[in-house]
């Protein structure tokens, strides 16, 4: 085999073809470089040794100098450089010298797995008559014309205000479809728009009351429109602007997530990544890990379905979409920041749908905003269940139920500590 450098680091083993990694597991020699070639050489000096007899002397007497702060400080340091990665994130441990799993691999986007697919970009339909002097140089200001709020939520009140016939019209149609479990075409009417509109003082763009209350689909602009980069539509495909540390909660609660500047309401965090997974294999997983941990509490779940829109019919098949259609994203080997943060029953971030492109149902940005003002240094915290909010009476009545069903007697217990909290992390 010829080398094309004396430096050793240029062979990548792992990446060698199978047909090369065959032969015996165990090899009593050494690799030596002579004139480019790497040469394979008997070592005739090397001990045979009974592996009945491990650990040896040898091995013991290195154990017993070996510091464990120095292998710790070595797991925190090959962490801590992985984060170099991600930008405006730190670590933070006051309580012991425990790091968050190695293995778990930051990326920037969905990875689709096997049997998902997702459209390219560049076939997005996208808005073509707005422009990026319109707003005042925002850009979509217009959003009865705007194709990418085709199917955003209806401005009912400027509709009634400007148009009073056209919106009895609507009402009429809206109450038909709706006993219908139908949709009906809005196309040419005013839509609600999801954003506050850029500030010159450069405070962050924050979302309107009606998403943040309703949780209505969030529509971006994308690539293909002719609004410009500097459109307000678009806000959480630039990314996190927000500087975030993963903090050592205690001893209960595991790792959190904390921001280091002051939240206001309805400002954009991050959004959750992980491997997009189709629905049969996400059940496949859930089944594994429970069977896994049978007996003993059920293992720490990743998995967030993409199930907003089940129950529509899917535009690019015309077939209502069921369970066995879904996608789900898996965060628990890689996935972004917010894979960190904990679950409260009384949320101060909570999750919505963003798309960028309005005819795909099943793939889809998961967004996070804050839910109300937050002091810097406060835990971030989302609902994993997503649930509506309930009065505290209820609350109360449901956790005690929950806590008298024997079938959640190894389901992980909440530990957010909220008076409405359910007792449980799942149903």
């Amino acid at each position: 085999m010829r080398s094309r450098s004396h430096s050793p680091s240029a062979i990548d083993l792992e990446k060698a073809p199978p047909q090369q990694l065959d032969g015996p597991k165990i090899y009593n020699g050494a690799l030596q470089f002579k004139e480019g070639d790497i040469v394979a050489k008997a070592d005739l000096t090397a001990d045979v040794t009974n592996t009945r007899n491990l650990p040896t002397p040898s091995m013991t007497r290195e154990s017993a100098v070996t510091s464990v702060d120095q292998a710790e400080r070595a797991i925190r340091l090959a962490f801590e450089e992985k984060l170099q990665k991600v930008k405006r994130v730190r670590l933070e441990n006051h309580f012991d010298s425990t790091t968050p799993n190695l293995n778990f691999e930051f990326i920037k986007d969905y990875v689709l797995g096997d049997g998902v697919s997702g459209d390219e970009p560049t076939t997005f339909q996208g808005c073509q008559k707005c422009k990026p002097d319109m707003g005042g140089g925002v850009g979509c200001e217009y959003t009865a014309i705007c194709e990418c709020l085709e199917f955003a939520s209806v401005d009912e009140q400027t509709l009634k205000r400007k148009d009073p016939t056209k919106y009895d019209v609507y009402s009429v149609a809206k109450t038909v479809a709706e006993e219908a479990g139908e949709g009906i075409d809005t196309r040419g009417l005013p839509k609600r728009f999801p954003y506050s509109k850029p500030k010159a003082n450069g405070a962050p763009q924050t979302l309107v009351p009606f998403y943040r209350e309703e949780r209505f689909p969030i529509y971006e602009c994308n690539p293909n429109c002719r609004c410009g980069s500097v459109c307000k539509s678009r806000l959480v495909q630039k990314g996190r602007k927000v500087p975030l540390v993963i903090f050592k909660t205690g001893k209960d609660r595991g790792w959190g997530l904390y921001c280091e500047e002051d939240l206001i309401q309805g400002e954009f965090v991050d959004v959750y990544l992980g491997e997009v997974i189709t629905n049969d294999e996400a059940n496949r997983r859930e089944h594994h890990a429970n069977r896994d941990s049978e007996g003993s509490a059920y293992k720490d779940s990743y998995l967030y379905w993409l199930d907003k829109f089940k129950g529509d019919r899917d535009p690019t098949t015309d077939t209502v979409l069921e369970d066995e259609d879904l996608y789900v994203v898996d965060g628990e080997h890689m996935g972004n920041i917010t894979r960190f943060m904990n679950h409260s029953c009384e949320p101060n971030i909570r999750q919505y749908t963003v798309s960028y492109n309005k005819h795909d149902l099943k793939l889809y940005s998961l967004a996070f905003f804050a839910y109300e003002d937050i002091p810097a240094g406060t835990e971030l915290n989302f609902d994993y269940g997503n649930k509506d909010e309930v009065e505290l009476e209820e609350a109360i009545a449901l956790r005690e139920a929950a806590f008298s069903d024997p079938r959640n007697a190894n389901k992980p217990r909440c530990l957010c500590g909220q008076p409405k909290c359910r007792g449980f992390l799942w149903d």
